[in-house]
Formats: C-alpha cells, structure tokens, sequence
C-alpha cells in the first residue's frame, strides 16, 4: 500500500466513508462534515500512522491535500 492510499485510508475512517477516492487537490471544502474536529482527528491519524509529528506552521501551510501528503513524504525522509 502506499502511503497515499494510506492517507485515502485515514480519511475514509474519520469521515466513516469507506468508498471516499482523495484527490491531491481536494479541500476542506470539498467534503461534507471536515470541521475542526475532523482536521484534529486526521491529524493524529496521520501522526500515529506515519509515526511522524506535525507543527503549527505546517498545519497552516496546507492548502489542500496534496500538500498534506507532501508534508507527510517530507518527514518521513
């Protein structure tokens, strides 16, 4: 699996959607009930997956998905 089909994987959980397809470009916007608390959640979902850690600044810095992901490519380097 990689690690973007894992991402996809985290956010059918938090959403409870099992057939959600992400897209690089996709945001908040684009899906129903992603809220604060849906962002937290992937979030940590995402930390404890990847066993990485976030910071403030690159919270902020993500504007859609695909910079989630490059976020996450980024630190596991």
């Amino acid at each position: 699996m990689t690690n973007f089909e894992k991402l996809q994987e985290i956010f059918r959980d938090v959403f409870d959607f099992p057939d959600m397809i992400i897209t690089r470009d996709m945001t908040a916007e684009d899906v129903e009930d992603w809220d604060s608390l849906a962002q937290m959640n992937l979030v940590a979902n995402a930390e404890a997956t990847f066993s990485i850690q976030f910071v403030l600044d690159d919270m902020l810095s993500w504007k859609n998905i695909g910079d989630f992901y490059d976020c996450i490519e980024s630190k596991l380097k």
